[in-house]
Formats: structure tokens, C-alpha cells, sequence
């Protein structure tokens, strides 16, 4: 359920006029505050009656908020430890209601990286950043020259339920800072009588409140209009006057503000309702002190009524063993006694009787704690004990301990321990500083105890004085003194300088014993050394010496073995650092011979540091050991350097090629005889052409050995190679060029061996060239055999042979032999090739077998004069027998002349003629065996012209001819006719219609008053016929005015359904090429095609292509395999029936030879 809600109460029982439009939803109460902070109570009457329409100002609301749960009021808040962020705290005041005020904030930002987090609250709960508005206002502002945060919280405008305890929090990362401070707002005397009438009256003023009911105004006694007092009760004629009647009254005693007016009087009628469950409820409000004990009473009406009890929305139910809750009944009073209030027993109460329940708020009071034993005044000195003590008037009261008015950090690391016991409490610092001098205070809720803590510093004295040191160079340091008062710390100085701890220099301090050390000694450490005590103006001071023998630093050139390597011609200069004190002298020598500083071209130097040989221009005589001493009053040293020059390689010797390749070679080379003075580290070998003076370069990479394979050389074309050394120091000069030399390959292998012939004697190979043969060419090729289970070969040919085919004779019969094939050029024999299995010497059977061309599988069709030259392969051992015949008749030879070989049969005729057409049976006969075929030759012609051409009639623009298909065709199908036309005033010919297939027409569209002849010519698949048949008759066009009586047709059926004219033939196709299937229909209309294979019609196939023009109906079939093979048909369908025929495809796969 939700909680109750604190209101202002007036005297008049009304309520503030800004919080009535604002307070439509019940706010939780707020949380008890701080113990050291005055309680300042505010309650207002709950009012449920407040119009929508006010609902949503944040302005006039801000001091309410959603209220902690009951369960988390004893849960302890979580926040970061204190420190000192707030440099400027806010301080409490008091104003008078509707009075302005501001607090401010400050925070340096001198060590802060980004600006900190700044939270206002109310209480402990409650954040006024949501809360903004007319009546709070909130503002940061930063100084960029002082690097300060400034945040200020502005009230205007207040009201008396502002009052109370605010908080401020800064937070920035890990820090954390709080302030909390007091805001008590007070009322203003009545002493003006109050004005309802004026109350209700608008405001000219343009005030912000004016114009709504400004009851806020009446009980802030602004200063209200000089009317006369009423004399009669407006409210009490507006509650007994109709609704219709108001403005009629508001308007006779000067009330403009009707609305507002209409809202209150709404309110005051609601209010006028009375309890049926309670005769007296329980107060707004109550109030306790802490420790204290407080009684809620309430009067019913009916006292048998079930009453119930609750805090914060929570029933409360009496306990046997605890006193804390007490009931109690007093007639028809019911009385919930508390006793020991504390901070938990701040909250909202609540009774319910049946359906009805009133609500009070219980605020519970803490009495502020003030201070019973101030803190004395502590005079002390450095690493004493103190102890701050303070005694309160309350026990486990909430303290604060601040020194110079800030608060002192206690947290795990802090020099500060706080401990309290009953009323006292304590402040220890164990070891006390200089630092801790200071005021120091205890803050309580009611006073504040003050006392001066002065430390200071314990006389000096010097129980063990610094003590003159002389040293050897890098041999530690180490300084000592012994003061008293222990633990104070110093600092050490060399030269007036301080030095600080690093590395090598150590800075120790126990108790009373102060020490340097340092590791190891440098020049740089002699000096002067002071150690001042801090806080003292004594010093103590001593002198330190560092002695060093003279030493040469050659671990300092990073040379191997000490030994500096140049490569001639170059200038070398060798720095080799040294040191000493006093200062060496220092002497070079290489051998017995002094080298002086004096010297031309070899010179040596010296200098405070170090000392220097230097060679301008290295020859290879300076290559030895060079001495180096130094002596100075501490002692004598020596050491020693070599020096060793370098330079390039000789050229190597004259590179040898053993061996030669198609694309390469193998070559060799001895090293150089002088290395230069370094390893040689590998070869570069280069390579031209003989008529070139460019080389080539064919490593990129040293090769390490003596030998090297140069590759991809262009065959048959002469190469000459050089090799160059290489070293640490260069590449040297090239050697002198190889001899020249010419690669050559032999051929790659012959390829496709395979048997031709076999007697019983002999055997014929065949092969083709090899797929490489290269610039040495082919010279010829090589045959082997040998009897299979032997490795003897026996070459058959004495002389290469040219050809890719051969006859081995004089073979054994029925022997096994097994054959190889090389190739031969210049650069030698190539691999063989072998033929897979071996060969039995013995003459076989081979049936025959026609091969018959494609083309020639339909009519082979010729023009008359044309040539015709057809070659038929066949296939047979022995020779086959080949015969040809004519419609049955033996082939006369005058005519067609037939030549036959092993392997074809040749038919040629020079000069066609249409004798020459018809069927030639071929037939090839082996022994018994026998294979034949048929060859269809047509030789077409010309056709000749139409017969008996005729004009049927004529009317009008119109001619009917007439005529009869030519008696000669040309040994080929008439394909049409071509009509033409002409005047017979000038008998010019002009051509009507073209490839017309019927013999009969109408010509039309013929001028009226002419006369007219006609002809007609015939026309095949070779071309026109060479004359037409033109009319006896001429036809004359009537002009206007003669009537033709026109004899009456009737109208010929052309309908007929389909009838195949040309059918389907069985065909043979190869496997690989495409194959197409002929036939044509007729009918009318016209019919639908479909071509079914195996009876199953082909849709939507991409192997499939199907044509049909002109009655002419293809399917061609897209590279057929053997599966293509079967049963096709053709199905034409239209309305008058169906036709199909069909035919078969036979798919053959070709055979390779």
C-alpha cells in the first residue's frame, strides 16, 4: 500500500496553494536524519482531491521523494572513505517563508584530472538534481586562473516544509568527501484578518501564483488588497446556491477568479465527508523524543469493529517477551503505546477498521550531544605519544575529529587512531611529528571542543662525526654518522649538490645511524660530502679522495680477439678509451718501432680519455700486432691490438663444362690463389651468348661450391660461362671465359605405336613423331625387336628410316616378338617407345566392315555438270574383294569410274549426269565374309516449264489462271512457281508472285482498260526453269459501265487433318556430331508438333533443338552419345485428328585406327 503523506496545516485547515497542485500522489515520508542535526517538522494534511491537471511540476514538489523500504532502514550505506576534497563547506541558515538562499561548495582542482561528481540531498535519501526548478536551482561554475569548482544550490522562494537537514557529497574516483548542513525556515506573524473574496481575485501584477486558489498567499500573509471586510459568509451561500447560480454570485462580490474559486469550493464539499468507522482519527502527526514513549489513539463508531495495526505498510502484532508494541483499550479508544522510541520507530502508522484506515506520521526527536570534559592543550616533542581525550553526554554518539578545521583521516594507513569507550573518546598519534603541530578539535551535534598540540624538535647531538676517506677507483664507499635524537631524518650532499638514491648510491637510516654507500667509486664521487639533519642547522662534513692506476678499456671496441680488421685502401682509426689519475702517459709501438704522433701516414694520438691509431690509406703491410703502455704515478699497464687488412679475391680459374644438356650444363673451376685476407664465401656465375657482349647473371645467391648447373639455355645456339669470387670485402674480378659450347637434347620418345599389318612372316609398325624434338632435329628413326623372355634386340633397319612406318621382315612364324621405336638426331638416340604387349607373327582373319560416311548415309545430291568424287573406307584382312553394282546391274565403267585400294573404294564421276542417279550397291567380301552397302546418288537439273496455262476468268481488277506442273522435274521436287505479268502495249514482264506452291491463282489489283498476258515459270531445288508457258489468250479488264454477271462458287473445305508426306527413315548417327530428323506434314489448320523419344515426349531439353518451316518438321539431336539411341516419333494433332510417325536412331561410337 502506498505510504502516507506529510502536509502543511494551516489554522484555517486549508492548504498551501502551490502544493495542492502539485501533491496528487502520496509521497513517502522522509527518512530520520542525522543525530547531530536538529529535527525541523513539517506536515501538511493529506488531500486525495487534487485535479489531474496539476499533475507533473517537479517545481513545487522538489523536498518530497520515494521513501527507503522498511526493511533497508537498518542496512548500513555503503559509501567511499572521507577525504579532503571540500576545500569551502556549506554553512546552515535560516530564512522566512518565501525567502531566497544559497549555498556554496568549493573543490580544488589542482590535482584532479576531470571535473568531480557533485550529489545535494535532503535528509539521507532523498537527490534534489530531479527536483529543479522555480523553487531549486543548481549551478557549477570552474576558475581556469585558481583551478577551483564552484557548485551552488539556490532556494527561492521557500516554504515552510523546506526546512530541514541537506547533505553534499563529492565524489572523484576513489575519493570521497560529504558536508552536512541545516536549512530552518520560519513563519511570519498573523496579524491581518484574511479576505476570501480577495483570496480569488486575479492578480495585475503578473505574478506567478495569481490566478488559481492562493491559499499558499494567505497563509505567507502577502499583503492583500484595502477591501472592506465582508460582511456576509460567501462560502456559506455558495454551499447552499445551485451550480447554475455561482458566477451570478461571484460576480455580486467582486470574486474574477471563478475557476479557482469552482476548484476550492469542489474540495471543501469532499472534505465535509464524514468517517462512518472512526469518531476520532489519529493526528497528522506525532512526535517523540529518543529514548522516549509516545501513545496513538483512536475513537471508533462502532467499537466492535476488527482493528488492525501498521507500520510502513507492515502489520504489527504484539510479541509476548518483547515491551516494544503495547495495545491497549479505553471504551471505544484504541491506543497503540511505543515505548523506547528510536530512529527505526520514524515512520508512518496506520489504522484500519473494516474498509476505513487513517494514517499519522511518528517523528522520533535526537537530543544533541554536547560536551561533558573539553580536550586539553598537549606540549610535546618529535616521536612522542600523544593522547587527545573528550568526554560527550551520550554514549555511542557519532563524533568527528578534525585538526586546523579539517577532518583527520583514520582510515588503515593513517597515523591517526580514533577509540572511543561509553562517553569518552580518544585521539592517539604514536609517533609524533613536527607536522602535528596544530589545533585540533571534536565535533559533536551539540559543541564543539578545541585544544593546541605543540611539537617540537630534541636537542642535537653528535655521537659519531663523518671521517675523511681516500679510495681506489670502483671500490666501494661507504660514509657513516651517529646523531641523537633518533629518527630524524637528513640529507647528504656532495659538493653543495644533493644526492639522491639511484642505482649505485644507497642511502640507509636506523634509529640513530645515517650511512651512503656507494657500490662503486667513480672519479665523479670525489668531493666534499655534508649530511644536515632535517629540522637542524647543525652539519656534519668530511673529504673524500679517489685514486685510480692507469688501465687500458679494450673491452669497449666489441672487436673479436682484438682484432680490428680494414679492408686496403681505406683510412683506419682506432679509438681505444683509457683512464688513470693523474692522467697516463701513453706510448704505441709495433715491434721494436715507436710510433710517434709526428707520423705521415701512420700516426698515433692521445687524449685525456682515450688515445688513437691512425692509419689514412691501409696497405697490407700494416697488417701486425701494435703495443699500447701507459704508465703514470700509480702504476703501469699494456696492451695490445692487431690489425689485419683485407681486400678482394683473385679472379678464379677458367671454368670447365664437363657435360651438356638440351637446356643446360655442368660446369666446374678451381678457387683463386688469393683469397684477399677473408674466407671466400661462394661464386657468381654468369653466362652469354658467343655473338653477345652482354652477360647474364644466374645466381642471385652465392653458390658455396666449385661446380654449378646453368639452366634454361636456348638449344643449338653456343654459350660461353665465368665465374666471379666473393668475400667478406667484395666480388672479385671475373675469370676468364669457358670455351664455347652448344646445347643440344636428344627428341622426346615416338608416340601412338601401335600394330598395322601381321603376316606370317613379316609385322608392320606404325607410330607418330615425338611431341619434342628440338634444334638438333630428327634424323631419322631406329626399329628393335626381340623374342618375348629375351633381351636381345636386333635392330631390323641398317639406315635410319624417315617414315613413321615400317615392315619387319623375315620373322619366324608364330613367334611372340615384342618391338621398340627410338628417335635419332645429333645429340643421340631418344627413349624407346615399347609396345605394350607382344605380337604374335601370324596372319589373322579380319571380317570387313563398310565404314560409310555421314553424308552418304542420305541421297548424295548433284547438280547435272558437276563433279563427283565419293571415297568409302572399309575395313578387312586380307585384302578384301571389293564389288559395286547399279539397280542390280554391274557398274559400266565408261560411265562411273571405280578405283579400290586396301582400305577404301573410290567412285568418280568427271561430269555429272541425270543418267548417272540411282543406288549403288558396294559389296566387300573377305573369304566367307561379306559386308554390304547402299550409296544413293541424285543428279538434279533444271525443271522444265509448266503446262497448258490457261485464264479461267476474269472480272473486274481480276484474272483466275490456271495450269498443270511441268512433265520434266529435273529429277527433283517442284518447290513452286513464279507468275509474271504484262501489258500488251508494251509486253515489259513484271513479276506478280514468287515461289507459289498451288497451280491455280487469282491475280488482282489489275489496271481497268488494259489488256494483259500472262506466264508462268517452274522452279525446283537447283533454280528456275529456263523458259515459261505463257497464255494463248490475253486478258482484257473491263472498263466501267459493263456489267459481268459472276457465277456463283462454292467455297472449297481446305480442312484436313494432319497426313505425314515425307515420314521418318531409320537413321545412324556419330557419337560426337550432331545428328538431325527429317520428315514434313500436311494439314489444315495447322497442327501442333510433338517429337517423343521411346514414347515419352521431349520438353524443355537443352540436347533437343526442334524446327519446323513450312510444313517441314526437324528435331536435331546436340552431340549424341549411345544413349541417345532408340525409338523417336513425331505426333502432329489439330482439331481433325492425329498422325504420327516413327523411326530409329542407332548412336555409334567411332573406333580408333
Amino acid at each position: 500500500m502506498p505510504e502516507p503523506t506529510k502536509k502543511d496545516e494551516t489554522p484555517n485547515g486549508e492548504k498551501d496553494k502551490d502544493d495542492d497542485a502539485t501533491t496528487n500522489t502520496p509521497s513517502p515520508p522522509p527518512p530520520p536524519e542525522d543525530a547531530n542535526t536538529a529535527k525541523k517538522l513539517s506536515i501538511e494534511l493529506p488531500n486525495d482531491s487534487v485535479h489531474v491537471s496539476a499533475m507533473g511540476r517537479k517545481d513545487s514538489v522538489w523536498s518530497l521523494g520515494e521513501g527507503q523500504a522498511p526493511e533497508d532502514l537498518d542496512k548500513p550505506v555503503d559509501t567511499p572513505p572521507l577525504s579532503s576534497l571540500l576545500i569551502e563547506r556549506p554553512q546552515g541558515g535560516s530564512i522566512t517563508v518565501g525567502g531566497d538562499i544559497s549555498f556554496v561548495a568549493k573543490v580544488e582542482a589542482q590535482d584532479l584530472l576531470r571535473k568531480p561528481t557533485i550529489k545535494w540531498f535532503k535528509g539521507k535519501w532523498m537527490d534534489l538534481a530531479s527536483k529543479t526548478g522555480k523553487h531549486l536551482q543548481l549551478k557549477e561554475t570552474f576558475d581556469r586562473r585558481t583551478k577551483i569548482h564552484t557548485f551552488e544550490m539556490h532556494i527561492i522562494k521557500a516554504k515552510d516544509n523546506y526546512a530541514g537537514n541537506y547533505r553534499c557529497e563529492v565524489t572523484y574516483k576513489d575519493k570521497f568527501d560529504s558536508c552536512s548542513f541545516d536549512l530552518e525556515v520560519k513563519e511570519l506573524e498573523q496579524s491581518q484578518s484574511v479576505d476570501i473574496r480577495s483570496a480569488f481575485k486575479r492578480s495585475s501584477e503578473g505574478h506567478e501564483d495569481a490566478g488559481d486558489l492562493d491559499f499558499s498567499g494567505l497563509l505567507k500573509h502577502r499583503e492583500p488588497k484595502q477591501d472592506e471586510t465582508p460582511e456576509v459568509d460567501v462560502w456559506e451561500i455558495l454551499k447552499s446556491a445551485r451550480p447554475d447560480q455561482y458566477e451570478k454570485i461571484a460576480f455580486e462580490y467582486g470574486i474574477t477568479d471563478l475557476r479557482g474559486l469552482l476548484k476550492r469550493l469542489k474540495k471543501t464539499k469532499k472534505e465535509e465527508k464524514k468517517s462512518e468507522a472512526f469518531a476520532k482519527k489519529l493526528d497528522p502527526a506525532y512526535q517523540a523524543d529518543k529514548g522516549g514513549k509516545i501513545r496513538l489513539v483512536v475513537d471508533l463508531a462502532d467499537p466492535t469493529v476488527e482493528l488492525k495495526w501498521y507500520k510502513n505498510g507492515q502489520e504489527i502484532r504484539p510479541t509476548p517477551n518483547q515491551r516494544k508494541f503495547i495495545f491497549e483499550q479505553k471504551g471505544t479508544q484504541r491506543i497503540l503505546v511505543i515505548n523506547n522510541c528510536g530512529l527505526n520507530d520514524d515512520a508512518a502508522y496506520s489504522v484500519a477498521a473494516g474498509e476505513e484506515k487513517c494514517t499519522t506520521e511518528l517523528f522520533v526527536k535526537e537530543l544533541p550531544v554536547k560536551i561533558t570534559k573539553e580536550i586539553e592543550a598537549v606540549k610535546t616533542t618529535v616521536n612522542e605519544r600523544i593522547e587527545l581525550e573528550c568526554e560527550v553526554s551520550e554514549e555511542g554518539a557519532q563524533v568527528k575529529w578534525c585538526k586546523n578545521g579539517v577532518e583527520v583521516p583514520t582510515g588503515p594507513r593513517s597515523r591517526y587512531r580514533v577509540k572511543s569507550d561509553g562517553l569518552k573518546h580518544w585521539l592517539i598519534i604514536d609517533d609524533a611529528s613536527k607536522e602535528d603541530t596544530g589545533t585540533f578539535s571534536l565535533m559533536a551535534s551539540g559543541g564543539t571542543s578545541e585544544a593546541k598540540v605543540q611539537v617540537e624538535l630534541k636537542p642535537l647531538k653528535i655521537i659519531q662525526d663523518l671521517q675523511d676517506m681516500t679510495v681506489l677507483l670502483g671500490q666501494p664507499l661507504k660514509m657513516h654518522c651517529e646523531i641523537f635524537p633518533g629518527n630524524v631524518p637528513g640529507r647528504w650532499y656532495r659538493n653543495g649538490q644533493l644526492i639522491q638514491s639511484n642505482d649505485r648510491i644507497n642511502i640507509l637510516q636506523r634509529a640513530k645511524n645515517h650511512r651512503l654507500e656507494i657500490v662503486n667509486s667513480t672519479i665523479h664521487d670525489a668531493g666534499d660530502y655534508t649530511f644536515v639533519p632535517e629540522g637542524y642547522t647543525q652539519s656534519l662534513c668530511a673529504k673524500i679522495h679517489i685514486v685510480d692506476p692507469p688501465r687500458v678499456h679494450l673491452e669497449s671496441l666489441n672487436f673479436p680477439d682484438n682484432t680490428v680488421t680494414i679492408v686496403a685502401g681505406n683510412k683506419l682509426r682506432v679509438e681505444i678509451p683509457i683512464s688513470g689519475e693523474p692522467a697516463p702517459r701513453v706510448v704505441w709501438m709495433k715491434g721494436e718501432r715507436v710510433i710517434l704522433d709526428s707520423g705521415h701516414r701512420v700516426r698515433a694520438e692521445t687524449f685525456p680519455d682515450h688515445t688513437s691509431l691512425t692509419i689514412d690509406i691501409a696497405e697490407k703491410e700494416d697488417t701486425g700486432n701494435y703495443k699500447i703502455v701507459l704508465q703514470n704515478e700509480a702504476g703501469e699497464a699494456g696492451a695490445s691490438v692487431k690489425v689485419k687488412v683485407v681486400d678482394i679475391p683473385d679472379p678464379p680459374e677458367v671454368p670447365l663444362v664437363t657435360e651438356v644438356g638440351g637446356d643446360w650444363c655442368s660446369m666446374t673451376w678451381e678457387p683463386p690463389i688469393y683469397d684477399g685476407g677473408s674466407p671466400i664465401l661462394g661464386y657468381f656465375i654468369e653466362r652469354k651468348k658467343k655473338q653477345s657482349s652482354r652477360w647474364m647473371r644466374l645466381n642471385f645467391d652465392l653458390n658455396k661450391e666449385t661446380t654449378f648447373e646453368p639452366k634454361k639455355m636456348i638449344e643449338g645456339v653456343p654459350y660461353e660461362v665465368r665465374v666471379f669470387a666473393v668475400n667478406a670485402i667484395g666480388v672479385s674480378k671475373p675469370s676468364e671465359p669457358s670455351k664455347a659450347f652448344v646445347p643440344l637434347a636428344v627428341t622426346s620418345e615416338p608416340t601412338m605405336l601401335v600394330v598395322d599389318d601381321v603376316t606370317d612372316t613379316t609385322v608392320t609398325m606404325k607410330w607418330r613423331p615425338p611431341d619434342t624434338i628440338g634444334a638438333a632435329g630428327l634424323d631419322g628413326y631406329l626399329v628393335e625387336y626381340c623374342i618375348e623372355g629375351t633381351d636381345d634386340w636386333r635392330v631390323t633397319n641398317k639406315e635410319l628410316t624417315e617414315k613413321t612406318k615400317y615392315t619387319i621382315t623375315g620373322l619366324p612364324p608364330e613367334a611372340k616378338i615384342l618391338v621398340r621405336v627410338r628417335a635419332i638426331n645429333a645429340a643421340g638416340a631418344s627413349t624407346p617407345r615399347t609396345l605394350q604387349h607382344s605380337i604374335l607373327v601370324k596372319e589373322v582373319i579380319e571380317p570387313p566392315k563398310i565404314r560409310i560416311p555421314r553424308h552418304l548415309r542420305q541421297t548424295y545430291t548433284r547438280k547435272v555438270g558437276e563433279a563427283v568424287n565419293l571415297v568409302i573406307p572399309f575395313m578387312g584382312k586380307p585384302r578384301p574383294k571389293v564389288s559395286w553394282l547399279k539397280e542390280g546391274q554391274t557398274v559400266d565403267p565408261t560411265q562411273v569410274t571405280i578405283r579400290n585400294t586396301d582400305c577404301d573404294s573410290i567412285i568418280f564421276i568427271r561430269k555429272a549426269e541425270r543418267k548417272h542417279s540411282g543406288k549403288y550397291d558396294m559389296k566387300v567380301e573377305v573369304e566367307n565374309h561379306v559386308d554390304t552397302a547402299i550409296v544413293d546418288i541424285q543428279i538434279v537439273d533444271l525443271p522444265g516449264p509448266p503446262q497448258c496455262v490457261k485464264i479461267d476468268e476474269v472480272w473486274g481488277g481480276n484474272v483466275a489462271l490456271d495450269w498443270t506442273p511441268p512433265k520434266d522435274n529435273g529429277n527433283a521436287a517442284i518447290t513452286g512457281y513464279t507468275i509474271q505479268k504484262a501489258d500488251k502495249k508494251t509486253m515489259e514482264w513484271y513479276t506478280c508472285i514468287e515461289h507459289y506452291h498451288r497451280t491455280c491463282i487469282t491475280i488482282t489489283e489489275l489496271v481497268v482498260g488494259n489488256e494483259y498476258y500472262f506466264r508462268i515459270y517452274s522452279e525446283n531445288m537447283v533454280g528456275l526453269s529456263e523458259c515459261a508457258t505463257q497464255t494463248k489468250d490475253s486478258a482484257l479488264i473491263v472498263k466501267e459501265g459493263m456489267q459481268l454477271k459472276n457465277p456463283e462458287y462454292i467455297d472449297h473445305d481446305f480442312k484436313e487433318p494432319p497426313k505425314f508426306t515425307q515420314p521418318l527413315i531409320n537413321t545412324f548417327a556419330i557419337a560426337g556430331y550432331n545428328a538431325t530428323l527429317n520428315c514434313s506434314v500436311r494439314a489444315n489448320p495447322r497442327p501442333k508438333v510433338i517429337w517423343m523419344k521411346n514414347k515419352i515426349a521431349i520438353i524443355d531439353d537443352p540436347r533437343y533443338r526442334m524446327f519446323s518451316n513450312q510444313g517441314v518438321c526437324t528435331l536435331e539431336i546436340r552431340k549424341p552419345s549411345p544413349y541417345d539411341g532408340g525409338m523417336y516419333s513425331c505426333k502432329a494433332i489439330n482439331d481433325l485428328g492425329d498422325a504420327l510417325v516413327e523411326c530409329k536412331l542407332e548412336v555409334k561410337v567411332p573406333t580408333q585406327d
